[in-house]
């Protein structure tokens, strides 16, 4: 006779643990739960009471799963994905569709195909979330991702490229005007550089002037490509980005091509989802959608 789940510990419990597990810190698990730091931490401490076993080292600056930890992680988290999967076939939102994309592929890629995206697919309810990180697919409710990089993106992770990394300099034309053809080194030096998180201005230089050494003396930092191509239409110097990402501005002339050459890059844009996906016939009919858009 089945006498229940009779040594489960409470399940708010392990709630708590499995975000404890992929923060390592109790302060930003607390604030995932909305509840205070030292709950998170009561509850930690009852749960290694009950199970009369350590599943953290408290070190000075965060926290280290041990290995029983570690092991009972994983399985906890099967579960509660295992609960999450049958909780939405019971209550399937099929037309919802979660897309996590950077914010350059956002604001530069994704926003001005979105009319098109609607037309397309008037019933599907597109959430774009715009974040640098590779989220967590499950836990954040998320279904298709777009990364810049190169695979594996994870475990448990298909990932199919979008298009590949080639990288273009752009100029305002009336910076071009003003300081001269920089493919003239002396007019070179006279921009300035505009940097993104991608760090690819010495690799470019190299590529463009391989016979010279260039110590160039004018730059500006971004930590995203869309700001250094803002930076570029008002005229503040030269950035660089993929073609894909200035077509409506070499189109209507408020960017132009800075030299003629494009410098390839062992990197692209891919298109990334769990091999099993939640909405599997929504999320791909949103991927062919974002392929086609491309090819």
């Amino acid at each position: 006779m089945n006498q229940g789940f009779t040594t489960l510990p409470p399940l708010n419990a392990l709630k708590v643990f499995e975000a404890v597990t992929r923060h390592l810190n109790f302060r930003l698990a607390a604030e995932e739960l909305g509840v205070t730091q030292g709950a998170v931490a009561q509850q930690i401490r009852g749960l290694e009471s009950s199970l009369g076993l350590k599943l953290f080292d408290r070190l000075p600056r965060t926290l280290a799963l041990t290995g029983a930890g570690a092991g009972y992680a994983v399985s906890v988290r099967q579960a509660f994905e295992l609960i999450d999967e049958a909780t939405r076939a019971l209550r399937p939102e099929p037309n919802h569709l979660t897309l996590s994309v950077t914010p350059t592929f956002a604001s530069r890629w994704m926003l001005p195909r979105l009319p098109a995206f609607t037309a397309a697919w008037p019933d599907i309810d597109l959430r774009v979330l715009a974040s640098e990180r590779l989220v967590q697919f499950h836990h954040e409710g998320v279904d298709l991702a777009v990364r810049y990089g190169r695979p594996p993106f994870g475990a448990g992770l298909d990932a199919t490229l979008l298009f590949s990394q080639n990288v273009m300099a752009v100029v305002s034309p009336a910076l071009l005007a003003e300081l001269g053809d920089p493919l003239v080194r002396d007019h070179c030096m006279r921009y300035a550089l505009l940097h993104d998180g991608h760090h690819l201005w010495p690799a470019f230089l190299s590529f463009i002037f391989p016979d010279a050494t260039m110590q160039h003396q004018h730059h500006l930092r971004f930590n995203q490509t869309a700001l250094a191509l803002e930076a570029a239409i008002s005229g503040q110097g030269i950035a660089l980005t993929s073609p894909e990402f200035v077509q409506n501005d070499l189109a209507s002339g408020r960017l132009v091509s800075a030299f003629n050459q494009q410098m390839t890059v062992d990197a692209g844009w891919y298109l990334v989802s769990p091999r099993r996906p939640r909405e599997q016939t929504t999320v791909l009919a949103v991927r062919e959608w974002l392929m086609a858009q491309v090819k």
